[in-house]
C-alpha cells in the first residue's frame, strides 16, 4: 500500500490541560483546554472537538463519494459530529460518537443509505468502528 499523506502534529505542555497544538505546516495551531463542563477553564479547543472536526470533514467527503458512485446528485451536505467523553464506574474514560449528516436532494431513506455507505468508506469510521459506540443518524434537508 502506497502512502498518500501523513499529517504531523506536535502537542506540548500539559496536553488537554493547557497544551499547544501545531501542525508541521503551521496551518493548524491552537491551544488546548479542559472544557468548563469538566471543571476546566475552557476558552480553547479540546481533543474531542478536534476529533469531531476531523471525522466530520472526512465523512462528508466519503458521503459525496458514495453519492457520486451511485450517480446521485446532492444539492447540499452538512454534518454534525458529536463526540462524547464518558467516565465509567471503573475510573476509565471512553468515547462514543453520533454522526448526523443532513443531505439535500434525496429522501431520508436515501440519506441514511448514503451515510451507511460513507461509514464503510471513511478512514476515521474504519479506525473507530468496533472500538467505540457509533450512531449514524442521517436526514434529508428540508426543501
Amino acid at each position: 500500500m502506497a502512502v498518500t499523506y501523513t499529517a504531523v502534529v506536535d502537542v506540548d505542555g500539559e496536553g488537554r490541560n493547557g497544551g499547544h497544538v501545531r501542525s508541521s505546516d503551521s496551518l493548524l495551531e491552537t491551544s488546548l483546554a479542559v472544557p468548563k463542563q469538566l471543571g476546566g477553564a475552557g476558552g480553547a479547543t479540546n481533543p474531542e472537538q478536534l476529533l469531531a472536526a476531523g471525522w466530520a470533514g472526512c465523512f462528508l467527503g466519503a458521503l459525496r463519494r458514495a453519492a457520486a458512485s451511485r450517480k446521485i446528485r446532492l444539492t447540499s451536505t452538512t454534518i454534525t459530529a458529536e463526540i462524547t467523553l464518558t467516565h465509567g464506574d471503573d475510573g476509565e474514560f471512553s468515547l462514543s460518537a453520533v454522526l448526523r449528516p443532513v443531505l439535500g436532494g434525496v429522501d431520508r431513506a436515501t440519506a441514511q443509505e448514503l451515510a451507511l455507505a460513507a461509514h464503510e468508506i471513511c478512514p476515521y469510521s474504519k479506525a473507530l468502528r468496533g472500538n467505540i459506540p457509533i450512531v449514524i443518524d442521517a436526514d434529508a434537508a428540508a426543501s
